[in-house]
């Protein structure tokens, strides 16, 4: 599989990647997904401290073992969670980092992660102490790098100006263009990387598409109203054949942007893993054909997170 580098670092990571929030609690179930995504060349590997409230890095931890130096483990921190109790508070403090990442290697088992990133935030955080910890934490050997998960433009400019992340991850797909409209150039030229989550757009850009989107979509999607992204999953099939399937599309059209280093999806099943490895085998995608997905959707912008 092609790897794409993050940002001037030495990571680089599968163009496709594994989401792992979706693995669901059954050890042996989830450790079948994550073999075969190995086994098919993803390297990557996005979890977070919240997911499951810890559980969710312990079976990532387990499903790795014996095939660490083959990975890239990506984590997040910032959500301050007692186990055992299903609520958070926001806590992006020093000392909170730097617990929950001792926390989290304790958890996988593992001795460092080599892409750590704060699991949200807004643009009243303390973030010169965030960025401290981060750094404090990459000089220990603790972490490689480190990024945030963020859809807010202006965290997203405070973290590129003051910061040395490598990457954002944040929501990004052909319905959810706003990362293109003010966001995509910004990263490209400070040499940042986006980890693009979503690609998919709650499925209703796969083979199902049309199917999910009467649900997904009931009270419309972002700047969308349903009958809107009804007609755009219908038009969707269109672009599909024996030669790429609507998953694979999906995914091209992420990773069309070079900014973007990886598309991350989640699989809660062998058979969705399958359907999104399809990307392996899909024709390439052509600037003709992306540009026509364009005019198909919207250059939506970002109209609310941005604080």
């Amino acid at each position: 599989m092609n790897k794409r580098q993050l940002g001037n670092s030495d990571l680089y990571l599968s163009e496709v990647s594994l989401g792992c929030m979706s693995l669901g609690t059954d050890h042996q179930k989830a450790k079948k997904i994550i073999d075969r995504a190995l086994d098919a060349g993803i390297n990557y590997l996005d979890t977070a401290d919240l997911y499951d409230f810890g559980e969710n890095e312990k079976i990532v931890g387990e499903a790795i073992k014996g095939r660490r130096d083959e990975i890239l483990i990506g984590s997040k921190v910032g959500n301050n969670f007692t186990p055992g109790q299903d609520d958070w508070t926001w806590d992006p403090s020093k000392q909170h980092i730097k617990q929950g990442l001792k926390d989290s290697l304790k958890r996988m088992g593992i001795d460092h992660i080599d892409l750590y990133q704060l699991h949200g935030g807004t643009i009243d955080d303390p973030i010169d102490e965030s960025i401290e910890a981060f750094e404090e934490l990459k000089q220990e050997g603790l972490i490689r790098e480190y990024g945030i998960s963020s859809i807010r433009p202006n965290v997203i400019k405070e973290y590129v100006k003051k910061s040395n992340i490598v990457s954002v991850m944040m929501q990004y797909n052909a319905l959810d263009r706003r990362p293109e409209e003010e966001i995509l150039q910004l990263l490209a030229d400070n040499a940042i990387n986006v980890l693009a989550r979503g690609p998919l757009a709650k499925g209703m850009l796969s083979s199902k598409g049309h199917q999910k989107a009467e649900d997904k979509a009931k009270d419309g999607f972002l700047e969308y109203s349903q009958e809107e992204v009804l007609a755009i999953t219908k038009k969707w099939q269109d672009y599909v054949d024996d030669e790429r399937t609507a998953q694979a599309l999906a995914l091209q059209y992420v990773l069309h942007n070079p900014t973007v280093a990886t598309a991350v999806f989640g699989a809660s099943s062998i058979g969705q893993l399958e359907e999104n490895l399809s990307y392996l085998e899909a024709k390439p995608l052509t600037e003709q054909t992306f540009k026509e997905l364009q005019k198909v959707t919207k250059a939506i912008t970002y109209q609310k997170h941005r604080v």
